[in-house]
């Protein structure tokens, strides 16, 4: 068997200035939501999980040689799996923000496993979410095609209103529903959810600016 190992340069794009910023939502059950409106659920991925997360209960229960032949290749193809559609979710995002001449607003999601409480059901599907993966091929992506990412703070980004601006956890009525308390607006919990993180990376990008603008004598 023979393998070729090939390399390439690619030119980075000169980076644009942005008109506007992009927010990205990142979660379990929807895996990205950006502020344009694009989502890619999770349902497929957590499913495919689930099936995966039996398999290897099953094989590790055996404990023979072909069992742990048999986990170690279910364990790649999974890997593989989760990249392939973290790259199209990356490049869709990406390609957005390009075409629109913005910039992409990232939550800093550092420690999150380590911060959050959840249940069994979830802390499973949360150590086994490849966040960190998408957000680097945005990253890598967006750098090659010249747009500016940000990451910004992600704290109350779910319960802050992107209406009014009233910040309030009963604001998040579910995983999915998002009712402002102050101004009545109702929406879909992670596109609010975007739609700050957007305006976070908006003022970002200004304060790095005018941060780098020399000072008049």
């Amino acid at each position: 068997m023979f393998y070729l190992i090939a390399t390439c340069e690619v030119p980075e794009a000169e980076r644009h200035e942005p008109g506007r910023f992009i927010g990205v939502d990142l979660g379990i059950a929807a895996i990205a939501t950006a502020s344009t409106g694009y989502q890619a659920a999770g349902r497929g991925l957590n499913r495919h999980r689930r099936r995966q997360l039996e398999l290897r209960r099953k094989l590790q229960k055996k404990g023979t040689k072909s069992a742990k032949r048999l986990l170690k290749k279910r364990s790649r193809r999974e890997k593989r799996h989760a990249a392939n559609q973290n790259h199209i979710i990356a490049k869709t995002i990406v390609t957005e923000a390009e075409r629109t001449s913005s910039g992409i607003s990232l939550e800093n999601l550092t420690g999150i496993r380590q911060r959050v409480r959840l249940r069994k059901p979830q802390r499973v599907a949360l150590n086994s979410w490849a966040f960190a993966q998408l957000t680097d091929f945005i990253a890598y992506k967006a750098k090659r095609a010249g747009v500016p990412v940000v990451f910004v703070d992600p704290a109350y980004t779910s319960q802050q209103c992107s209406e009014c601006g009233h910040l309030d956890a009963k604001n998040r009525v579910s995983q999915s529903v998002f009712l402002c308390r102050n101004c009545g607006v109702v929406a879909h919990a992670d596109r609010n959810a975007s739609r700050n993180i957007a305006r976070k990376g908006e003022a970002v990008w200004t304060a790095g600016r005018e941060s780098r603008v020399p000072a008049t004598p």
